[in-house]
């Protein structure tokens, strides 16, 4: 079943990546007949998927599908299931006031899968310790405002993290850091949930979700590192046409009317030449216009 399931997500994401839902009806509906359960969401992770899927498409079978979907996988996040304990606790006394011949061995191999299978799902939802309680006020108050930015949008449920804990524990390694919880500890919290919220920047919220990213990682990352790659490319351009204003001469180049101007044609330029990284090579001119400030270079 998860294999079939992962078979879907793949098809569906790079539906997503082509920009083309064509073909997404009916792998939705092939999603409404499995049994669904919450280690399968954690393991393949087809929330996402189905998510992006429905914000993508335009056309309303499938956003109201893969949204009805949705809506059925949140309910087994948001309601753990406590009745099968309860009934395994009732069909005990049962099972051992009148065991059958040939059954005995049967019942315990059930209860060791029933352990394993247990296990296995504590072990996909608790990837990380869980952060120690506190009854300061300030510190409770940060948990809950992380845990409300990692509930922005609808990639918590599809991921089946415990947003609650998780926010204890970003609150937790930047508190074990700063060990106060003075301006540097305020200002900390802040950028971690304005990042979290940032709409531009949807991965880092899933990253963090699904594990990604640890919590005391993410504690300590800085706005750069936490920046979207958007953001980043900009601060990287910006940087370079930083750089490249700087090794041109905006003023005390040599004036000169030998150049004109490309942009208002005229001819009162300054230019100043900086040598390449080959001697070899003649060097490279840049001129300045003085009127207009258009630039350009010649070699």
């Amino acid at each position: 079943m998860e294999d079939e399931i992962l078979r879907i997500a793949k098809k569906i994401d790079k539906m997503v990546q082509k920009k083309n839902a064509a073909g997404a009806l009916d792998l939705l509906k092939e999603l409404q007949n499995v049994p669904m359960t919450l280690e399968l969401l954690q393991s393949t992770k087809i929330g996402i998927s189905v998510n992006t899927v429905r914000k993508q498409s335009t056309d309303k079978e499938v956003t109201a599908l893969a949204a009805s979907l949705v809506k059925c996988w949140k309910k087994l996040v948001c309601e753990p299931p406590k009745t099968p304990m309860k009934h395994k606790k009732e069909s005990a006394p049962s099972c051992q006031s009148s065991p059958k011949p040939g059954q005995a061995s049967s019942v315990s191999s059930k209860a060791n899968q029933q352990k394993e299978e247990t296990n296995a799902s504590d072990s996909l939802v608790k990837s990380f310790p869980r952060a120690p309680s506190t009854s300061d006020s300030v510190r409770i108050k940060c948990r809950e405002m992380l845990a409300a930015a990692l509930r922005t949008g609808d990639d918590y449920f599809a991921t089946g993290a415990d947003v609650e804990e998780l926010g204890a524990q970003i609150e937790e390694a930047v508190y074990q850091e700063l060990r106060n919880r003075h301006i540097k500890y305020k200002n900390r919290v802040r950028s971690r949930i304005a990042n979290l919220k940032d709409a531009k920047n949807p991965n880092l919220r899933k990253n963090v979700l699904c594990g990604n990213i640890p919590p005391d990682v993410f504690a300590r990352m800085t706005a750069e590192e936490m920046a979207s790659d958007e953001l980043k490319e900009m601060r990287r351009n910006v940087t370079q046409e930083a750089i490249r204003q700087h090794q041109m001469a905006r003023i005390g180049g040599n004036p000169t009317d030998l150049f004109k101007c490309g942009k208002c044609t005229k001819k009162n330029c300054t230019y100043s030449q900086i040598p390449t990284l080959s001697s070899e090579e003649p060097m490279t001119i840049y001129v300045f216009c003085n009127d207009c400030g258009n630039r350009c270079k010649f070699v």
